[in-house]
C-alpha cells in the first residue's frame, strides 16, 4: 500500500502518468508492472509510460496522450507544430489525434516510437525557442507559428496568426520575426503572403475564414468588431465584419455561438438604421460558411453550394442590412 501511495504521489505531478523506470524504483518487479497492465489495472500510454488506473475507471485525456509521447521519448523530446499549438491555445487548425513531436538529430535517428499517432520531426530549434507549457515542453508561440504556416493552406495558416495575435501570445512585430525565420524554407514564399493576411481583430478562425471569402470574392470587409452607437453614442453592439458604405454588418459565431452578443449585434441593428438580420445560415464541418441574405423588399435566392476547403467550419454566419 505504501508503494501504491508513492506511485500516485508522483504521477500526481505527471498528468496521472509513470513511467516503468518510476515504477521500478518504488519497488515493483518488471513482472509486476507488466502484470499490472495485462490484468487491466494500469493502462499503457506509450513505451514504458501507464497510466496507473483501469480503463473502466479513468480514460485518458488528450493532454495525457501528448506527456505520455514526450516522456516515451525522453527528456530531449518536445511538442512541435500542430501538438504545441494546441498547447498554446492556438485555434484554426482541424482536429486531428497526431502528436506532433519534436527530437534533435541524433536523438531522433535512436528514437523508437511506440505509438501510431506520434509523428516524430528531426528539428533542433535553440533552446531559447522552447517553453514549458504547464510542464510540457514546446515550441515558444513564434516558431510554432511559423512552424505550422509553412505546412498548411492559406485559410488554417491565416486562422492560426490571427489566434495567436487575438490571444496576445504574438504582437504585430513578431510578424517580421517569423518572416525573417522561415526565409529559404519550404513554403516560405506562399507563408509570407499568409503573414501579410493576418489580423489579431479577428475573435474566432470562422470569422477569419469568412473575411478570406470576402475578400476572394473582392467584397472585402472594410471593418472588424464594428461598434454600432446610437444617436446619443451608446454602445450598442459590435459587428464582427462591417462595410460601413452599404451599412451592412456580418456576424461569425463559431463553435460555441455567445447568444448574448448574437442577440445584442441584432438587437443595436434594429435600434439603428441597420435593421434585423435578413437571414441565416449554418456552416456544416469541412465547409466554409454561406449565407442567404437580401435587402428588405427583395426576395430571398438560395445561395449556392458552398465550396468544400481544407479545414473544418462549424457556426453560423448572420448578416444584417440597411434600408
Amino acid at each position: 500500500m505504501v508503494r501504491e501511495g508513492w506511485i500516485r504521489q508522483v504521477a500526481a505531478g505527471q498528468d496521472g502518468l509513470v513511467c516503468r523506470e518510476q515504477a521500478l524504483g518504488y519497488g515493483y518487479t518488471r513482472h509486476e508492472v507488466d502484470n499490472l497492465v495485462t490484468s487491466g489495472r494500469w493502462q499503457s500510454m506509450a513505451r514504458a509510460i501507464y497510466l496507473p488506473q483501469p480503463a473502466w475507471a479513468a480514460k485518458p485525456s488528450r493532454r495525457q496522450q501528448v506527456r505520455a509521447a514526450l516522456m516515451s521519448l525522453g527528456p530531449a523530446a518536445y511538442a512541435v507544430h500542430g501538438t504545441a499549438a494546441e498547447l498554446h491555445g492556438i485555434a484554426g487548425l482541424p482536429r486531428s489525434n497526431e502528436i506532433h513531436v519534436g527530437l534533435p538529430g541524433t536523438a531522433a535517428k535512436r528514437a523508437r516510437v511506440g505509438q501510431a499517432d506520434v509523428v516524430l520531426h528531426q528539428l533542433g530549434h535553440p533552446a531559447d525557442s522552447l517553453v514549458s507549457l504547464d510542464g510540457l515542453p514546446a515550441t515558444d508561440a513564434i516558431a510554432t507559428v511559423g512552424d505550422v504556416i509553412l505546412k498548411v493552406g492559406r485559410y488554417p495558416a491565416v486562422s492560426v496568426l490571427d489566434s495567436a495575435l487575438n490571444r496576445g501570445l504574438l504582437v504585430e512585430d513578431d510578424l517580421a520575426l517569423i518572416a525573417h525565420q522561415i526565409r529559404r524554407r519550404r513554403g516560405a514564399i506562399a507563408a509570407r503572403g499568409y503573414l501579410a493576411e493576418a489580423d489579431g481583430r479577428a475573435q474566432s478562425p470562422l470569422e477569419t475564414r469568412t473575411r478570406l471569402r470576402c475578400v476572394d470574392g473582392r467584397v472585402p470587409p472594410d471593418a472588424l468588431q464594428l461598434e454600432i452607437r446610437d444617436d446619443d453614442g451608446y454602445l450598442l453592439g459590435i459587428g464582427d465584419l462591417g462595410w460601413r458604405a452599404p451599412r451592412v454588418i456580418a456576424e461569425a459565431d463559431g463553435q460555441a455561438p455567445t447568444a448574448s452578443r448574437t442577440q445584442s449585434s441584432t438587437t443595436a441593428a434594429a435600434r439603428t438604421a441597420w435593421p434585423t438580420p435578413a437571414g441565416q445560415s449554418s456552416a456544416s464541418p469541412g465547409r466554409t460558411p454561406s449565407t442567404r441574405a437580401t435587402s428588405p423588399g427583395s426576395s430571398a435566392k438560395p445561395s449556392p453550394p458552398p465550396a468544400p476547403v481544407d479545414h473544418e467550419v462549424s457556426g453560423i454566419l448572420e448578416i444584417n442590412y440597411c434600408r
